[in-house]
């Protein structure tokens, strides 16, 4: 999305990424901003720690959600300077 936001390819698979994120929104607000896999995870496992289910330092899973949506508002804003130029 990134790629074609800074390119103006603005076409209909960027438009499906945007479906894609909202849905995926959504979805974490439904579960109180947790992913339901997590929930699942956090049945069969005994550890408290942010990246128990992932592959990744525990200091950077903590940021992933923030780290993401900052990447977001960054596509979105360019997307819109692209469609107003």
């Amino acid at each position: 999305m990134l790629y074609a936001a800074i390119a103006n390819k603005i076409d209909i698979w960027l438009w499906i990424g945007y479906g894609l994120v909202t849905l995926e929104g959504l979805t974490l607000l439904t579960f109180k901003l947790q992913c339901p896999l997590t929930l699942i995870a956090r049945e069969y496992s005994n550890s408290t720690e942010d990246n128990f289910a992932i592959y990744l330092p525990n200091w950077l899973s903590m940021y992933t959600m923030l780290i993401y949506t900052s990447i977001l508002i960054i596509i979105f804003i360019i997307t819109i300077y692209q469609i107003l130029n």
